[in-house]
């Protein structure tokens, strides 16, 4: 076997009565940076917005937990519900799960209700500046995060014989699978592919028209997405040759898409 990138052999430690999760660790990571980056943005253009990006995100960061769960729970119920299933696993978010389109979904539900409250008692631009302000640290926040699933060991792609391959163990290896050592490692795909994505953002800036670089961030997610998707191998259900994900990957990538046309023409 060639070289190969190995899984972590751990995936958490303790502290006292305290079990850490690296998993848990990278989303905090990210969660962190996009905060501090879209605080930094948002104040550059409307400096009396301060404690504002952190405010909303009191609310908006656990809706968006709750949002990725609820995601991901409701399209593989077979997992938490029914004779295979424990229901009480779906609280068990530190082990992975978590749908980045309920995340985003949910928590901008969230941000948008509570930001136009704040927004009525400040003189704050449209909700479309605020996202702006923190899409590309939401890319940051994903390419980070995305490690966690390397440490849990879960959603790589297909067999790989490559120098960049994921080894992973054999307990880890899904059913149909058992013999194949290294794959391809679409967590790192996707962690380089939404760095790509905040470079891009950071350096249109205010090129676009108001909430622009929040649906480019999208479009451009779920365009890498498609693909990446196709080559995992972990359980979901699938259609006509394309994993449900794929379907609202490419949903989404045409609605972010064609909005995104929309705010520019109408801008010009």
């Amino acid at each position: 076997m060639r070289s190969a990138i190995p899984t972590p052999t751990i995936s958490a430690f303790e502290i006292g009565p305290l079990t850490i999760h690296f998993y848990a660790l990278c989303i905090i990571a990210g969660i962190a940076l996009a905060i501090w980056l879209g605080n930094r943005r948002f104040l550059t253009s409307f400096p009396q917005g301060t404690g504002v990006v952190a405010d909303v995100a009191v609310l908006a960061i656990p809706a968006g937990v709750i949002g990725g769960r609820l995601y991901h729970v409701a399209t593989s119920p077979e997992n938490y519900l029914g004779d295979q299933g424990r229901l009480i696993d779906a609280l068990k978010i530190w082990e992975g799960g978590l749908g980045i389109w309920g995340a985003i979904a949910l928590g901008s539900v969230v941000a948008y209700f509570y930001y136009k409250r704040i927004a009525s008692t400040k003189e704050l631009p449209s909700f479309a500046y605020f996202a702006d302000a923190l899409a590309p640290g939401i890319a940051l926040a994903q390419a980070i995060g995305r490690w966690g699933n390397w440490f849990n060991a879960e959603l790589f792609g297909r067999p790989l014989d490559a120098p960049w391959a994921l080894s992973i163990p054999a307990r880890s290896r899904p059913v149909g699978y058992e013999n194949f050592e290294t794959f391809h490692p679409t967590f790192l795909y996707e962690s380089i592919w939404c760095l790509l994505i905040a470079v891009v953002l950071l350096a249109l800036r205010k090129r676009l028209a108001p909430g622009s670089i929040f649906l480019l961030y999208i479009a451009l997610y779920c365009f890498g997405r498609f693909f990446i998707e196709g080559l995992r191998i972990d359980s979901t259900h699938s259609f006509a040759g394309l994993r449900l994900n794929q379907y609202v990957a490419g949903l989404l990538f045409l609605s972010a898409g064609a909005a995104c046309l929309k705010f520019y023409r109408a801008s010009r």
